[in-house]
């Protein structure tokens, strides 16, 4: 007989039941229910299931056979109008047959019992788990070393610890799967002493550094919003609505048909757990969900050839078959692993896949179990991670549909209280940092004051160019005016001695006796020798222009008398009086006994050069 699909839903007084039998012999169908049972069959189709909740035969019951699609629908009144019937996408849970409780099967299942008991011992067992007080702090035991006679049947692992032997007959998938090296002879104790020591020895402080200083990927990922974050938000502004806390359980979390025909699959079991014993599957079901939520987050939900590998190598649970007694313990070997494993070592990643599998465990086993769906397809589809599931996943599917809800909320809220630091790893993280902000803050001022000490040497080449372009321009301006002055004096130079010359001219002319009579005279001679002049105009003036201006104000109207006989010659002098911006009074030269002067008469315009005569004696 074919196991149909089939999908379960709800209103306020119906249970609806969707069956889909293609190609069924739907002339030939019988469907029964009453209290919490429910069978349907159409040749070759066979569904029984166990209900939540009891369903009522009273008249109302519907059922309908859509033949294009081949899908059968029953519509079922509920006993109690307004009951919420939980669990209804736990699947597999529902396949369960409804049998009286007896030790045979449990043991046959799980093998824990070597004795069989009675069912009425077993029921109250589990009444009295129904009912106790879900307490987190469980008691502590002192460690007691194992005789090696004995150490073979203490080496178990796996969901509750009920698997053992199992590498020995998978010791060349050993190496992939797990860094166990000799899972079936080490007991839990030594596998946590040996991964402390591995994670100590793994852990990079170069790669842990490059990522806390270059955080642009992680800050990135970090972004990214799961399924989860969306579905918890709509629980919580849902909470004051009626029913809807219920509801939220359920409406909130979309299943694929992928998933639905996976929980079909699997065979429903039981499991028969001490108290310390469910405590550990409850803090292994952390380890394996942090591992599951860090992988999601890196990559943005968009799964690799490398996510099997991160999963497994995050969760100690499935990497070292840990066993965990306390929640912190489970924060801070997932802590420890992050820092040591990944391709993204940051903390801060720790504490995102923190508070994501809070809001996980707070949507209910819905939620959990999607997560678990998705893990074991990761496992199932990567050769050998298959094993893991196995020893894990596959019991935790199972499992997690029969938990109660209020012990998964229990757990929610003590992970959420728990608190994780950097200092709680072990690795000196903090000092570490510490350390390299210091190393950092030397560096940027190192490069600072190379950058100065750079653009003060800059500066001092360009003054320096700047200044040998002055002194050269300097040096040519200066070597100009020289070149200027130069010329000029060689221009005042020949001024004079034309004017040298015009006035030897005037003095070999025949003097004019005031009486009229013309006599020749001794010639006059103009002693203006060339050093003389020379000495006077650089007395008078250096600048070339000032010269210049000179040369243009020589304007000379000599006019020689001289009524006395004994004078045999005149020599003249040319003196250059600075400044001389005034008219010039005459000079009287001598008074003849009749009382007359005999002058040199200059002109009335500004003049700079006088000519002043002189006797021979001063020219000697």
């Amino acid at each position: 007989m074919i196991t149909p699909a089939f999908e379960l839903s709800q209103d306020p007084d119906f249970l609806t039941i969707i069956i889909n039998v293609p190609y069924a012999k739907v002339s030939e169908f019988d469907v029964y229910f009453e209290g919490k049972d429910f069978k349907f069959y159409a040749k070759p189709y066979f569904l029984r299931l166990t209900l939540p909740g009891r369903i009522v035969e009273d008249g109302r019951e519907e059922a309908s056979y859509n033949v294009d699609k081949g899908i059968f629908t029953v519509r079922l009144p509920k006993e109690t109008p307004g009951q919420y019937f939980d669990g209804l996408d736990m699947l597999t849970a529902l396949l369960a047959q409804k049998k009286s409780r007896s030790a045979k099967p449990l043991v046959e299942e799980i093998g824990m019992i070597t004795d069989t008991g009675t069912s009425a011992e077993l029921a109250e067992e589990e009444e009295e788990e129904e009912e106790e007080e879900f307490d987190w702090e469980i008691e502590q035991t002192p460690y007691h070393e194992i005789a090696e006679s004995t150490l073979h049947l203490q080496c178990c692992y796996g969901f509750g610890n009920l698997k053992s032997g199992v590498f020995q007959r998978l010791q060349d998938e050993l190496s992939d799967v797990i860094d166990v090296k000799d899972p079936d002879l080490t007991p839990a104790d030594g596998r946590r002493q040996k991964r402390l020591e591995t994670e100590a020895a793994k852990f990079d402080l170069d790669h842990y550094l490059a990522d806390f200083f270059e955080d642009e990927v992680i800050q990135h990922v970090l972004k990214y919003k799961p399924w989860w974050v969306d579905a918890c938000a709509k629980k919580v502004a849902s909470q004051g609505r009626r029913h809807q806390e219920h509801v939220s359980q359920t409406t909130f979390v979309s299943w694929s048909e992928e998933e639905r025909e996976q929980l079909r699959k699997f065979t429903n079991k039981s499991y028969l757990l001490d108290k310390r014993t469910r405590h550990q599957v409850y803090f292994s079901l952390i380890d394996i969900l942090l591992a599951y939520c860090y992988e999601i987050c890196i990559t943005e939900g968009d799964k690799n050839v490398e996510s099997s590998w991160n999963i497994r190598k995050l969760s100690a649970t499935l990497c070292w078959l840990e066993s965990f007694t306390s929640i912190p313990e489970v924060l801070v070997s997932f802590g420890r692993r992050v820092l040591c494993y990944p391709l993204y070592r940051h903390f801060r990643l720790v504490t995102r896949a923190f508070s994501d599998t809070v809001m996980i465990l707070q949507l209910g086993k819905s939620a959990v179990l999607k997560c678990l769906l998705d893990i074991h397809k990761i496992f199932r589809e990567n050769d050998p991670a298959y094993i893991l599931n196995d020893l894990y996943i596959t019991d935790y599917c199972i499992w997690i549909q029969k938990t109660k809800s209020k012990k998964l909320a229990a757990l929610a809220e003590s992970l959420q209280k728990a608190k994780l630091t950097k200092a709680h790893l072990g690795f000196e993280l903090e000092e570490l940092e510490s350390a390299a902000r210091l190393v950092q803050e030397e560096e940027s001022e190192l490069k600072a004051v190379s950058a100065v000490s750079k653009q003060q040497l800059r500066s001092s080449e360009l003054e320096t160019s700047d200044s040998e372009e002055s002194s050269s321009t300097s040096s040519s301006e200066t070597e100009s005016s020289d070149s200027d002055e130069q010329e000029s004096s060689t221009s005042e130079d020949g001024k004079i001695n034309s004017l040298q010359g015009t006035l030897q001219e005037e003095r070999t002319a025949p003097l004019i006796d005031c009486s009229g009579l013309g006599r020749d005279t001794d010639t006059l001679t103009l002693d203006v020798s060339n050093e003389k002049s020379k000495a006077s105009l650089q007395s008078t003036s250096v600048s070339g222009k000032l010269i210049e201006e000179l040369g243009k104000k020589m304007q000379t109207a000599i006019r020689l008398s001289e009524q006395t006989e004994g004078l045999a010659t005149a020599s003249y002098t040319v003196l250059q009086e600075k400044g001389a911006n005034y008219a010039v009074e005459p000079q009287r030269l001598s008074e003849d006994p009749g009382g007359k002067e005999n002058f040199l008469e200059v002109s009335p315009k500004e003049n700079l050069l006088l000519f002043v005569g002189r006797t021979n004696e001063d020219e000697d």
